[in-house]
């Protein structure tokens, strides 16, 4: 097993541990709330309840995602299977929503009828001092593992703990006031839990949807990067860059401009600088491409037109027929720069003038219209 597969189940051995002990909570306060909302008849209350049974089925769908979210890469999901837990968060903003709406249209049905409305007793007051507690603590419990993990699923269900301890504040001062005298207030809290919720929920689901239609990272970060890779020996321009997330990091490519006379093997360890430089400075980057280019193609490919090796080298054999063997000719080094074909010449040492040489290749080759500058190199003596 490797240590991606290692730091996976370690992962997924986490998310899931943190979402039984949320659901084992969230069971407990469910039920006390519901029970002690009709007991203490507090509308409030018992729409607080609610919450908590939302964050029950939100607990269930971390376990079920993480379950599979953290399995590695196939030949069917090349990019691992990340963005399960981006699906369940979508899933679950929307179920918060739901709730919200239901919560919002029985507390306006109650306050437009006076009658219906609840009489909270001091018994409440406590439960939702209790309810405030446990809340706060699994928020905190819940996002230290999100941000070990870089877990969107776990920060969005760490945040459900919080607003469930804020909407039990709500119920809090909701129940205060209906005790005090004012009855409306009991309903207007559970209207405000309502409202909470229905937030969190849009806010997760629009996140997460964003990330399902790859929007990229923010523009100040992306410029960031741009600068850093700039900066590396040998880089001379940067272009096209892109990103997507992909559950809790991001997967870049980005082309770079290099001197187009460098070899395929400066022109790699470039890129794999580049590469691990983005992933060492940005840690939510997990991943990135890098595609070398010898100019800049953003707004035209020069070179697009141009024929490929084999066609290149067979047209130069017919018009050097006179100057030098086909052997030689196959030895050739192509660049492709600015829609012409440079040529570079390797010959045998008993060259005496490679300049004049090369002066006259060119002009031979001059009918073909793409060919550009030709250089000639003499072989050093004893070279293989």
């Amino acid at each position: 097993m490797d240590a991606a597969q290692q730091s996976a189940q370690v992962r997924d051995k986490a998310m899931r541990n943190t979402s039984v002990v949320g659901a084992l909570v969230n069971i407990v306060l469910t039920v006390a709330k519901i029970i002690f909302g009709i007991i203490g008849q507090s509308h409030a209350l018992i729409a607080d309840g609610i919450h908590s049974l939302a964050d029950v089925s939100t607990d269930v769908m971390v376990w079920f995602a993480a379950k599979y979210s953290n399995l590695p890469a196939d030949k069917k999901h090349p990019y691992g299977h990340a963005r399960i837990e981006t699906a369940f968060t979508v899933a679950l903003g929307i179920v918060l929503i739901i709730t919200a709406v239901g919560i919002v249209l029985d507390s306006a049905q109650r306050l437009i009828n006076p009658s219906t409305l609840l009489h909270p007793t001091p018994l409440v007051l406590w439960v939702a001092a209790f309810s405030i507690i446990a809340n706060e603590w699994l928020y905190h419990y819940t996002m230290r593992v999100a941000r070990k993990f870089k877990s969107s699923l776990l920060t969005a269900n760490a945040w459900h703990h919080r607003s469930d301890a804020v909407s039990s504040i709500v119920v809090l001062i909701g129940v205060g006031g209906s005790l005090m005298g004012f009855p409306y207030l009991d309903a207007l809290a559970a209207l405000g839990v309502a409202f909470m919720i229905g937030k969190i929920g849009w806010d997760q689901s629009v996140s997460s949807v964003r990330e399902l239609i790859d929007t990229g990272m923010e523009p100040k970060t992306a410029a960031a990067l741009q600068r850093i890779i700039e900066n590396v020996d040998g880089v001379r321009g940067v272009h096209m860059m892109r990103s997507r997330r992909m559950g809790g990091s991001y997967l870049v490519d980005v082309h770079i401009v290099v001197d187009g006379y460098l070899s395929v093997s400066e022109g790699h360890r470039i890129a794999e600088y580049v590469r691990l430089k983005l992933i060492d400075t940005h840690e939510n980057i997990s991943n990135a491409l890098i595609h070398i280019d010898p100019e800049d193609d953003s707004l035209a490919d020069l070179s697009a037109h141009l024929p490929l090796r084999r066609e290149v080298l067979t047209d130069l054999a017919k018009v050097w027929v006179n100057d030098i063997d086909a052997f030689d000719i196959n030895k050739a080094t192509l660049h492709y720069l600015e829609g012409k074909v440079h040529v570079d010449l390797v010959l045998t040492c008993g060259l005496e003038n490679t300049a004049e040489l090369a002066e006259r290749l060119e002009q031979n080759a001059a009918v073909l219209n793409y060919i550009g500058q030709v250089r000639v190199f003499k072989e050093k003596e004893g070279a293989a």
